[in-house]
């Protein structure tokens, strides 16, 4: 089973040739894809640039009439994703590993995303010291900063791409461990700094009953993360304490989950218990970086890098509504949790984003919206250790009953 090396061989045929060579030397099988278009390959290929094309549901020579580097980049990238899934479909991928700058970092990158968690996905790029999200999504690819171009091969390349090479070899080679590495079911929890002691008491409960608990930070990649490992039909329950991604995707913050966060449990119509957790905030970076539009907003500075802004109360009721409308369309067992005293570590009594007026009209919004979903108030801190133990055993009352 091969490891695939992904390059625009038009551009990259000799860093392509150097990286291949040396996977080669530790026993590597290495299959190279072409991904270029515009001008003539420099090395031979293992898959044809035209497969990648033809998987995009175009030809090679459709693309390069058109001359536009741009759509010739999408195009590719499009068809590598459907390249390599159904490579794998076929059970014929150990692994992907690509080299490039922002051509070839977007169209391997693609072809790694539609791969699940375990397979290894390596990315030599020069865009590995920037933000490389877009790029890395929700899976599992480890991203290598080239340091100089990859433009042919010298001193700093040759390092470099060997440490990528060395990687990889050491991912496909030595022993590798396996999602089901337990017959435990497997629950998904959400948590965030300022919901650590409810998420840790909760997962203390499912344990104790039986669980393996995932814990997912809802940094928006968190989140994502999560959604994808629901809908691949891992995980058998959802705790979703930390909804706080969606506070961001509606505002504008910099820790959006996107617009499909707290769906996939639904359409999967696995049990799911769903609450408020940190949605008093909305996540910036330092102080310099906010929008001025929000000049006139109540802040609160977690730490040098990450800025807090208190959500008003017109958008809890928009988040409310936008819960309580994923809520209804689950197919499968789903409750609500209302923490009446605080929604966060910073929400409660005394606490800089105490606001019973924004509690109120997300709660009325859930009240509102719900349809037949069962939600429940407890006059409690969303932290307290009783709500905590709550949570956790609805979850599991839920999935017992659907047992």
């Amino acid at each position: 089973m091969p490891v695939y090396l992904i390059g625009t061989l038009d551009t990259k045929g000799q860093e392509v040739a150097f990286l291949r060579d040396e996977l080669r030397s530790f026993g590597v099988d290495v299959a190279v894809i072409d991904a270029s278009c515009l001008r003539t390959p420099t090395i031979a290929t293992d898959v044809q640039r035209e497969a990648v094309f033809e998987a995009a549901g175009t030809t090679l020579d459709a693309v390069g009439a058109a001359n536009d580097r741009g759509h010739a980049v999408t195009t590719a990238a499009r068809g590598m994703a459907a390249l390599v899934a159904r490579l794998h479909a076929e059970g014929s991928v150990a692994g992907v590993i690509g080299l490039g700058g922002s051509a070839g970092t977007t169209i391997a990158t693609a072809g790694m995303r539609v791969l699940p968690i375990g397979i290894p996905k390596v990315m030599a790029s020069t865009l590995a010291s920037g933000q490389v999200r877009p790029y890395v999504g929700d899976k599992d690819i480890l991203m290598l900063n080239t340091i100089v171009d990859v433009s042919g091969i010298n001193r700093i390349s040759r390092i470099v791409l060997g440490e990528a090479a060395c990687a990889m070899a050491g991912l496909v080679t030595l022993r590798k461990t396996s999602l089901a590495t337990s017959d435990k079911p497997v629950v998904a929890a959400t948590m965030f700094g300022v919901t650590t002691p409810c998420v840790e008491r909760a997962r203390q409960v499912l344990e104790e009953a039986g669980y393996e608990v995932l814990v997912f930070h809802a940094t928006g990649t968190g989140g994502q993360a999560m959604e994808s490992l629901i809908a691949d039909g891992v995980i058998a329950g959802v705790l979703d304490i930390t909804t706080t991604e969606l506070a961001d995707e509606l505002v504008g913050g910099v820790l959006s989950a996107g617009p499909n966060r707290l769906t996939a449990a639904g359409r999967k119509g696995i049990p799911q218990v769903i609450s408020v957790g940190a949605l008093d905030m909305v996540n910036f970076g330092p102080p310099e970086t906010i929008p001025p539009k929000f000049a006139d907003r109540k802040f609160y500075r977690h730490n040098p890098t990450v800025t807090l802004m208190r959500t008003t109360p017109d958008e809890n009721k928009k988040l409310g509504e936008e819960i309580a409308r994923k809520a209804a369309a689950a197919t499968g067992p789903t409750a609500i949790l209302f923490p009446l005293r605080g929604v966060s570590a910073i929400d409660r009594e005394g606490q800089p984003f105490d606001d019973r007026p924004a509690r109120d009209a997300l709660l009325d919004a859930l009240h509102r919206n719900r349809g037949s979903v069962e939600l429940l108030e407890r006059n409690q801190h969303i932290n307290d250790p009783e709500f905590a133990e709550y949570a956790a055993r609805k979850l599991i009352e839920l999935l017992n009953a659907r047992q």
